[in-house]
């Protein structure tokens, strides 16, 4: 087993590497593999922490990392890292590879002088290599509560005391703009997907919750998606939303969320503690412009 500098001879193989990686891992489908792609030219990416890992001369493993903010309570900036996607192929999954592969790279961008990394994944996984809760560092995910304990949301001070000597005693981390590539560039996305063989997208159990990225609905079933021009499944938006690759009804973000307002009895049925209509409306006033659809 090796770990190198990735090469220009290795992108196709590495992005298809990605992909297989990632397939109906955390959504049906997945993007993972055009983010790498446009990454590489993005200010951002950092060439420098950008491995491969070789057994038996194959490319098995890859992990990139990027630049990244914490916006402090006053608005100013300081600046982060992160990393991801980190990929193995599945055929070497469960193997310990990924574990060495991440420690590697962290102990590379420690001696970069990089003291500090959030990222979102899996705690089970990321805590052998010293990742916890971004909150019990007082770092917020920009699309949760403050107060909220973000299970998916993890840090790690790979300097210690970094964010002390840094004047750091709570931020917000939003993830770097280029990781959204695939849904500000759907066509591009489209286009580079029908490069690579043909593959099925599915829901699994243990995907991240789906939802359409117009209203809001949870989307658990093909039965509950959109569907496109050809009539093939569109998994970004549901059967209400979206059909024959249009949407069924031209609005704004303010007149959709009045039209989801109608359904908060049907809503509060699947809800801990019921809401107001209000209280749904404001909810849906800070969710949807995250939506696909919605995202300026």
């Amino acid at each position: 087993m090796i770990i190198r500098l990735e090469d220009t001879k290795d992108y196709r193989e590495v992005e298809n590497l990605t992909r297989e990686a990632f397939w109906n891992v955390y959504r049906p489908g997945c993007t993972e593999h055009y983010v790498l792609n446009q990454y590489r030219t993005n200010p951002d990416f950092i060439p420098e922490l950008d491995f491969v890992m070789e057994v038996d001369e194959k490319i098995i493993g890859h992990v990139m990392f990027s630049k990244a903010e914490l916006v402090l309570d006053d608005g100013s900036k300081n600046d982060s890292w992160t990393f991801g996607p980190i990929s193995i192929h599945p055929d070497y999954k469960r193997k310990g590879y990924g574990l060495k592969l991440l420690q590697y790279a962290l102990d590379k961008a420690r001696d970069m002088g990089i003291g500090f990394i959030c990222m979102e994944g899996n705690i089970e996984f990321y805590k052998h290599a010293g990742f916890d809760l971004a909150s019990k560092l007082n770092i917020h995910y920009h699309a949760e509560p403050k107060d909220a304990e973000v299970p998916y949301f993890l840090a790690q001070e790979l300097i210690p005391g970094w964010l002390k000597n840094n004047g750091i005693a709570e931020a917000t981390y939003c993830p770097p703009k280029g990781y959204f590539v695939a849904d500000e560039n759907p066509e591009g996305f489209e286009a580079y997907e029908a490069s690579f063989s043909q593959k099925e997208k599915a829901f699994q159990v243990g995907q991240l919750p789906q939802f359409c990225q117009s209203c809001g609905m949870p989307l658990m079933r093909i039965k509950d998606c959109g569907t496109n021009e050809d009539g093939s499944t569109n998994f970004d938006y549901c059967q209400y939303c979206y059909k024959d690759g249009k949407f069924v009804q031209e609005c704004t973000m303010d007149e959709m969320i009045e039209h989801c307002a109608q359904f908060i009895d049907e809503v509060n049925k699947n809800m801990p503690k019921p809401m107001t209509k209000e209280e749904y409306k404001q909810m849906m006033q800070s969710f949807f412009p995250m939506l696909k659809r919605w995202r300026k």
